[in-house]
């Protein structure tokens, strides 16, 4: 089957742009020209990606990709009309997969959406389990104890990697490495963030265990034998 992209655009020339790229290079398109109909569509629409306008007539993308995350994983490209940094940080760390800046080719657009349902779309493979964490990548989703703990997109990356290598010290620049598409977006102070974010709702199902080691100056390590 022909994956599916969702394209949010309220300049019907760009959308007519990417449709025409897209579906020549073997792709199904869906395209509106708004964002508050998303929701609803994502409940009855199989989409495999987004590619969502900043700047849309009646939402601001950046809170509609908050709003699709609460509920859906699937991959989103952001298409914006600023360069700044700041923005282009700010959508990578809400969960944006990538970040195109107009004026972009139609080719490089389609070349990125293949690259992230590659990233996105791998099988799935066997994951550790121990007493502590139970991990299931297929639907990427860690209980701790018995208990599904809900995380964000960057939250269950960076657990799935401790998780993975107990014992071992990551430090703040490997996490970032491993768990962010985009590592040079972000920055030391994000990931001792989304580690406290992590430790927090832990603690809320075993109060009496940190499972996670600081080591200060360096960076964090899953505790054995949990």
């Amino acid at each position: 089957m022909k994956p599916k992209i969702l394209i949010i655009e309220d300049e019907p020339a760009i959308t007519e742009t990417i449709r025409y790229a897209l579906e020549t290079d073997g792709f199904e398109t869906h395209c509106l020209s708004s964002g508050m109909p998303v929701i609803s569509l994502l409940a009855k629409e199989a989409i495999d990606l987004i590619i969502l306008d900043i700047g849309l007539p009646d939402i601001n993308g950046l809170e509609l990709c908050k709003e699709i995350r609460k509920a859906h994983t699937l991959p989103i490209i952001f298409l914006t009309a600023r360069a700044d940094e700041v923005d282009r940080v700010v959508g990578l760390e809400i969960g944006a997969d990538d970040y195109v800046v107009k004026p972009f080719s139609p080719r490089e657009l389609s070349a990125r959406i293949k690259a992230v349902l590659r990233r996105t779309q791998q099988p799935a493979v066997a994951a550790p389990s121990n007493q502590a964490f139970q991990l299931d990548e297929s639907k990427r989703q860690i209980s701790y104890f018995g208990t599904p703990v809900e995380l964000s997109r960057y939250e269950y990356n960076l657990l799935k990697i401790l998780i993975h290598r107990p014992g071992q010290v990551y430090s703040r620049d490997q996490l970032m490495e491993l768990a962010w598409d985009e590592p040079d977006a972000s920055m030391d102070r994000t990931v001792d963030a989304h580690v406290k974010n992590i430790r927090s709702k832990l603690k809320t199902i075993k109060p009496e265990i940190d499972p996670i080691i600081t080591h200060r100056g360096i960076g964090y390590a899953l505790k054995e034998d949990l």
